[in-house]
């Protein structure tokens, strides 16, 4: 008999089914077999969640600020890039003078 991967569950399926055990007539193993896991696994996640508690909460409340801040973060480099390039231009500009661009290829002095 060949050995299965482990499968992982994300936190919310956890919480999710730990909650309908808690339905009117929700039996372990009738909610196990709806979701596809064994009931023991079922089981050990009640514990796991109700000693996570608060801390749990808070938990998924700091990484899911830090998923938006790496999803900010893009925009505020492009920002600054905009904003390097415009100073660029205008440092270019300045130093060219009113001539323009040196047809020889090099720099108007």
């Amino acid at each position: 008999m060949s050995r299965q991967p482990r499968r992982r569950f994300a936190a919310g399926f956890r919480e999710q089914a730990v909650a309908r055990l808690s339905g009117p007539g929700a039996t372990q193993a009738g909610v196990a077999r709806e979701l596809g896991v064994s009931a023991s696994q079922l089981k050990g996640w009640r514990p796991e969640l109700a000693a996570a508690g608060p801390a749990g909460a808070i938990r998924r409340q700091q990484a899911g600020a830090a998923e938006l801040s790496d999803l900010r973060r893009p925009k505020e480099e492009a920002a600054v890039m905009r904003t390097a390039s415009a100073s660029a231009r205008s440092l270019g500009a300045a130093h060219r003078g009113a001539t323009g661009p040196n047809p020889m290829g090099g720099c108007a002095t």
